[in-house]
Order: C-alpha cells, then sequence, then structure tokens
C-alpha cells in the first residue's frame, strides 16, 4: 500500500508552522525555508508575501 504525501502545518513553528510544515513536505530544511520566505517577501515589497502566509495558515490543515 503506497502513502500519499499530505501537506500540513508543523508543530515545530515559530509562527504559523506554515513555513515548518513546507519544509517537512518537501523533505528541507526548515530554517532554510523560513530564509528564503524572507527574502522573498523583502523582493515582493511585503505584503503579496504576507498575504500568501495568511492564506496558507487558514488551508494547511495543523498535524495533531
Amino acid at each position: 500500500m503506497e502513502m500519499t504525501k499530505r501537506l500540513f502545518r508543523s508543530n515545530d513553528r515559530m509562527l504559523g508552522g506554515v513555513c515548518a510544515g513546507l519544509a517537512e513536505y518537501l523533505g528541507w530544511d526548515p530554517t532554510l525555508v523560513r530564509i528564503a520566505y524572507i527574502i522573498l517577501s523583502i523582493a515582493s515589497i511585503g505584503f503579496p508575501g504576507i498575504l500568501v502566509y495568511i492564506i496558507l495558515w487558514i488551508v494547511m490543515p495543523p498535524r495533531y
């Protein structure tokens, strides 16, 4: 039986667990994902990055 990967917010959270959840899903280091998110947010003048984070925070289910 094949297990499918699911995207969840992580319990290893700084704010909402979105970046750590993406890192777990992709098999990457959470710190690198957080740094990449900050760089992309600053490069996009902040607002779109914050909006995407809030939407993902609402849409991604928490890991229980």
